[in-house]
């Protein structure tokens, strides 16, 4: 799907407010609230828009502890690579996993609730998966710049 600028707009409104009423969005973006409407449906169809949620605060919701986690693996065959990626997939501590050239093979985003509860995740976790070679931490002290929205 070629995104045209109403589509942008649109866009652009919905990541900043996902819960805004189809007539306020079509209100803002220009348009009547039946083309808008098809519009956003054919976004979704078209898997631009991807899903709707609740972005949370972490260190309200209790989870004050944030680490960049570096892996490297002790070797690149397709069974320990599936098994690391599978592993990472389902453990709720990992917001994201990035494979990535450089010194690391894959760098995590990991929110635990404490330091021991990183630790746990460490040594219950991530030590045990097979072809682990090595695993480097680096603690989040502030969050700079952290958004979810794509410059549309």
């Amino acid at each position: 799907m070629q995104l045209e600028e109403p589509d942008r707009r649109l866009l652009s409104i919905l990541q900043e407010n996902g819960r805004i009423s189809n007539q306020d969005l079509a209100d803002r973006a220009g348009m009547s609230a039946s083309a808008c409407w098809r519009r956003v449906r054919a976004l979704e169809e078209a898997g631009i828009i991807s899903d709707y949620r609740a972005l949370l605060d972490p260190s309200r919701a209790g989870l004050n502890f944030h680490a960049i986690v570096h892996v490297t693996l002790t070797r690149h065959d397709h069974g320990h690579v599936d098994t690391f990626i599978a592993e990472v997939q389902q453990r709720p501590e990992v917001l994201d996993c990035f494979s990535t050239t450089g010194e690391a093979d894959y760098h995590l985003r990991v929110l635990c609730v404490d330091l021991d509860a990183y630790n746990a995740f460490l040594e219950g976790f991530l030590f045990r998966l097979p072809g682990i070679a090595n695993v480097r931490t680096n603690l989040v002290l502030k969050s700079i710049k952290h958004t979810t929205r794509l410059a549309i």
